[in-house]
Formats: structure tokens, C-alpha cells, sequence
């Protein structure tokens, strides 16, 4: 179990560092790695579809780190560590008081 948790970690970490370089890499003037393949001729195919391709790019490591953050988590789940559920309190109950001796209905007369 720990070491696919260190696969899916270091899958995790190397689609971050792609994510990174490729969100450097785009220029949101139009600029960018387009513009140093595309050149002066930017009129041909390849800025439009080198934009694309970062585009595609980005979209396709943001949604990979996420399945692998959820994977991850279902994976390394232990649900035998789970939290244990809130303990109520113990009620205690008080000892029951023993109701006092029954008095005598005579009459007790008061001492002088």
C-alpha cells in the first residue's frame, strides 16, 4: 500500500512540474512558445495549433492531477482508522434516595 501511494505521489509531483513549464511557457498576448515557432509568419498553421496544443495541454494535467489526488485518496483510505464516532456521554444516574422511614401516625408528644 505505501508504495503506491509513492507511485501515485510521484505521478502527482511530475504532472505538476509539466503543468508549471506549461503554463510559463504560454503568453497571453499571443506571444509565447507560438510566437517562437511561428515566427514572423504568423499567418500560418502552426501559431494557431501550437495554442491549441497548450491549451489542450493545460486542461489534460490539471484534470490528471486531480484523477490521481482522488485515486490516491480512495486508495490509501483505511477505513479501519476512521475517526470513531462522537461518544455520547455516559449518563450517569444518581443512586436512588430511599424514601425517608415511614413516621407513625400517632402522635409523638414533645418532650419539656
Amino acid at each position: 500500500m505505501d508504495t503506491i501511494f509513492t507511485l501515485l505521489m510521484v505521478l502527482i509531483m511530475i504532472a505538476s512540474v509539466l503543468l508549471t513549464i506549461v503554463i510559463m511557457a504560454q503568453n497571453p498576448k499571443g506571444g509565447g512558445l507560438s510566437s517562437t515557432f511561428g515566427g514572423a509568419s504568423s499567418a500560418q498553421f502552426g501559431v494557431q495549433r501550437t495554442n491549441d496544443f497548450m491549451e489542450k495541454a493545460t486542461w489534460t494535467l490539471g484534470g490528471t492531477i486531480i484523477v490521481l489526488i482522488l485515486i490516491s485518496v480512495v486508495i490509501t483510505g483505511k477505513p479501519s482508522q476512521a475517526a470513531p464516532a462522537a461518544q455520547q456521554p455516559v449518563k450517569k444516574e444518581t443512586p436512588a434516595q430511599q424514601a425517608p422511614a415511614s413516621q407513625s401516625t400517632t402522635p409523638v408528644a414533645p418532650t419539656k
